[in-house]
């Protein structure tokens, strides 16, 4: 789509050109002044333009950005920022050479703003929740800026987006909601909260319609509850991470009813958050979706290892972070060393109101050696000057169970076995204080160590069936990513949503609707 190719920009009629040409530099300098970046780019071409030419380069450059801008729906960014119709209309209206100047450096200007839109992300992480730690892998504007003068404009920009398949697909997937939504979406809602399998009438008629609108029944004239409506509700919660009975119970239904412009937010959420991350994750890497509770080894894009997680109740206090480290080690028989924040909030008033509570923990003084409970008036502490810290030893009934995964981190955050297995049978799975806990913690650890050992299972019982605490390196660390996604893929494309367990994809939707985000299909 040609833009701008014919555009000619005029300078002022009857004015030499060497005044028009100096007249444009200083309009040029004056502007850049105020944009360090901008002011280093131009100063080292002397203050010359590159789009406001004539020539077929700065026509190039200027028809690729603008194509850019009106693509820039499709990614979920803020199009009001550098809308094309608008930037056209302030190229023509540029008459004099300092207007000219003045558009030269503010084309430059949103060419850097968009860059850095689409390739990591409109928000600041922590700026919308203070529990997403995602270090956000920000590129130069100067050198992005430089990039592009000598690169294809049209190749350069098109670079610019993540190049990660999981980005492709959600954005696939945006287009083809989007056009649902422009064809009557999924049609009405159901109006019962629940129906029984074998039920029939107008909520099962309304049941199955939606169900065929979404892909997850064939068509068929059934109006009553049975075997073909179970199977496609089976397969809308596998797609839902529900738990998968066939029954269409209050959870399953809500889900059901959620709207169409609802998952389209939860999918432009979770592109921008693929923004954030987009850097090389790790040819082998650990996968920890939060919102999924579950966690995964993927190696060169193919998941080979899969396992249900506990992560951190919904309190505030309690909720998982996001961000990514390294894993270097596991421990063997760990000993669990008791968070302060446990210790002065459970456990403190626990002891004081009975000193022989919890006596399956140690106390231990400032250097590691053990207190003896019967010797402490531990009526005279408090949250802020307890002395003592707290530590489980090695055993089936410790906190962190017969194994623990460590990156080390400033959060104190790491994943690990547990004895209380029977969480991991429920459809949500937030019980933590923070840390993640897996449901096959040594088939986990056989996969890592089956890289580096021959026998993998036969190293790893050997270090358990000594029952001393023991840590094994890993040989070559392996990057880990706790993220949070509602929308993602599976592996063979199909499009997932979970729920917002700790409401963080809500407040990421609203900072980007006041940023200007808008749905295509609303705009439509």
């Amino acid at each position: 789509m040609a833009f701008v190719s014919g555009l000619v920009l005029l300078f002022t009629a009857g004015t030499p050109a060497t005044a028009q040409v100096t007249a444009f530099r200083q309009a040029v300098a004056e502007a850049a002044a105020r944009d360090e970046d901008l002011a280093a780019f131009y100063r080292a071409r002397e203050f010359q333009g590159i789009w406001s030419g004539q020539s077929p380069e700065d026509q190039a450059r200027r028809n690729a950005l603008l194509t850019a801008f009106a693509d820039a729906s499709n990614h979920g960014l803020p199009t009001a920022r550098y809308d094309p119709a608008q930037v056209m209309a302030q190229l023509r209206a540029a008459r004099t050479p300092a207007e000219q100047g003045q558009m030269e450096v503010e084309l430059s200007r949103l060419f850097m703003q968009y860059a850095r839109d689409v390739q990591t992300g409109v928000l600041v992480p922590r700026e919308v929740d203070n529990l997403i730690k995602r270090e956000v892998p920000y590129r130069s504007r100067l050198e992005t800026l430089e990039g592009f003068l000598a690169a294809n404009p049209a190749g350069y920009l098109r670079a610019l987006p993540p190049s990660s398949p999981e980005y492709t697909r959600l954005m696939r997937e945006k287009l083809r909601l989007e056009s649902l939504v422009r064809q009557g979406g999924w049609g009405p809602q159901v109006s019962a909260s629940a129906l029984e399998i074998g039920s029939s009438g107008p909520a099962v008629v309304a049941l199955r319609n939606r169900l065929i609108a979404m892909g997850f029944l064939d068509r068929t004239a059934t109006q009553t509850y049975d075997a073909t409506i179970v199977a496609a509700v089976q397969k809308f919660q596998q797609a839902n991470g529900l738990a998968v009975d066939g029954e269409a119970g209050p959870g399953t239904m809500r889900e059901i009813n959620t709207s169409l412009n609802t998952r389209l937010q939860s999918i432009v959420v979770a592109m921008e958050r693929e923004r954030w991350l987009n850097r090389p994750l790790g040819d082998r890497h650990v996968w920890v979706n939060l919102a999924d509770f579950s966690a995964s080894i993927v190696d060169d894009g193919r998941v080979t290892f899969s396992t249900r997680s506990v992560i951190g109740a919904g309190d505030r206090d309690r909720q998982s972070p996001e961000f990514s480290d390294e894993m270097e080690f596991m421990v063997i028989n760990p000993s669990w060393y008791v968070p302060r924040s446990i210790i002065t909030k459970e456990y403190l008033p626990q002891l004081q109101r009975n000193r022989n509570s919890v006596r399956h923990l140690e106390i231990t003084d400032s250097r590691g050696r053990t207190v003896n409970r019967a010797n402490v008036d531990f009526s005279r502490f408090n949250a802020r000057n307890f002395p003592y810290a707290m530590r489980q030893p090695p055993s089936q009934r410790n906190a962190l169970g017969l194994v623990k995964f460590m990156f080390p981190n400033q959060y104190n955050i790491y994943l690990h076995d547990t004895p209380a297995k029977n969480l991991f049978s429920r459809e949500v799975r937030a019980y933590s204080h923070g840390c993640i806990r897996l449901n096959d913690p040594f088939d986990f650890a056989y996969a890592l160590l089956a890289v580096q050992e021959s026998d993998p299972v036969g190293f790893f019982q050997a270090q358990l069936n000594t029952g001393r605490e023991a840590r094994v390196n890993l040989d070559t660390p392996v990057p880990v990513h706790l993220v949070y996604r509602t929308a993602f893929t599976n592996v063979t494309g199909s499009l997932q949503f979970r729920r917002d367990v700790y409401g963080r994809d809500g407040r990421i939707w609203n900072a980007l609707a006041r940023e200007g985000v808008v749905l295509n299909a609303l705009q439509g």
